[in-house]
């Protein structure tokens, strides 16, 4: 694999933190506006299949993506993903059916099986050693930026214009994505030509064991990103805020602003003690989340809870790079990928079964996710005993 030692911030690290951003914008543009979209075509008790769809086949797709990035190549891989957005994103206007909907949400979850995966392992390859903690936070940050800077527009153009323009601009998104990607040099050494027998997985090509204990950590902290996608826009219109999309942009902002800093602390503290104290400021956020009783608490709880998941991915994901096997590096990160996609979905189901179309039940939620998340602290406190 290509290494540099020295710089972070070279050529090919800024092209992809770009494309990460553009393609993060891509999908989640839209993740604020589904909800009601699905109500309108008489889906409304299928509001958790929206992110869970979109997660179960991005988590089945690891594996295939994991073990492509490792042969075929980053670059490709990366290019195979995007492209799916650019052709889903195309189709949500012809469909017009609760059915054709959710399948047009399962097979757009390629896109997150592919791109971050393979994206994970190029920056790896590119980055020195010594700042792990802190490229994981910037290529973080940059999803982060699509992911605050889209949904409000997104929702602009539901208001002032029509669904059918933001999936038209989504697909322009992830188009200029493709672009930026072409003008990276693959970093695998000797990729291999495409051939059928590559999507031949065995169960070792499914999971590294070595990236268990990162990957038991992620699921836990991000089933609160499918609880924050799947009942904060009704949340928002219970409590009175227009323009949904804010919420994510109150959480990417105090994301990005943690990560800048966070994944050094990784680096000089040591992974596992920067996520205890994410952990715990996270389960204090949900906290604050469910009991927000106005748009101004929901916005400051949405950046809380996006500032206490700043702090954790780059240290996490920064572990697993610390545990990969040589020559394993993309099929770590699937495993973790995995691991997050099921966190995702699974707060995406578990939020939406005790929500139950009920405002009541919001503090609920809430509080069941809380749970879970600081049973990542106790894993960490009085379980895990591997290096930190």
């Amino acid at each position: 694999m290509l290494q540099s030692p020295k710089k972070l911030y070279t050529r090919p690290f800024l092209l992809l933190c770009l494309s990460h951003v553009l393609f993060a914008g891509s999908f989640n543009m839209m993740i604020p506006e589904l909800p009601a979209y699905l109500s309108s075509m008489g889906g409304e008790d299928y509001k958790g299949l929206i992110i869970a769809l979109f997660t179960l086949t991005a988590g089945l797709s690891r594996p295939f993506s994991g073990q492509l990035s490792d042969t075929i190549g980053r670059v490709p891989v990366m290019i195979i993903g995007t492209l799916v957005c650019v052709f889903v994103s195309l189709l949500y206007p012809f469909v017009s059916s609760v059915t054709g909907f959710l399948l047009l949400r399962f097979f757009h979850g390629f896109s997150t099986g592919f791109k971050p995966t393979a994206a994970t392992a190029f920056a790896a390859d590119i980055m020195p050693t010594d700042r792990r903690g802190e490229g994981m936070g910037i290529l973080g940050i940059s999803m982060n930026l699509g992911a605050s800077m889209f949904p409000p527009i997104g929702s602009y153009l539901v208001m002032n214009y029509s669904m059918d323009s933001m999936f038209y601009t989504s697909s322009f998104l992830a188009l200029v994505s493709i672009f930026l990607l072409l003008g990276l040099k693959e970093t695998l050494v000797d990729p291999q030509k495409f051939r059928p027998a590559l999507l031949k997985v065995s169960p070792k090509d499914i999971i590294e064991p070595s990236v268990i204990p990162p990957a038991i950590v992620i699921l836990l902290v991000y089933l609160t990103l499918g609880v924050l996608l799947t009942i904060t826009p009704d949340q928002a219109d219970h409590l009175g805020l227009s323009n949904k999309g804010l919420i994510f942009t109150s959480f990417t902002i105090f994301a990005i602003l943690s990560r800048a800093v966070a994944g050094r602390f990784s680096d000089r503290y040591g992974r596992i003690i920067v996520l205890k104290f994410s952990i715990l400021l996270l389960g204090g956020a949900l906290v604050y989340m469910g009991l927000s009783n106005s748009p101004f608490h929901l916005l400051m709880a949405g950046g809380a809870i996006g500032f206490s998941m700043g702090v954790a991915a780059p240290a996490v994901f920064a572990w697993v790079i610390d545990l990969s096997p040589e020559g394993r590096m993309a099929r770590s990160m699937a495993t973790v990928y995995i691991a997050l996609e099921i966190g995702i979905g699974g707060g995406a189901l578990l939020s939406a079964w005790i929500y139950n179309n009920d405002p009541a039940n919001f503090f609920m939620a809430f509080m069941v996710t809380a749970g879970f998340t600081l049973l990542a602290g106790i894993y960490l406190q009085f379980i895990y005993k591997g290096p930190a």
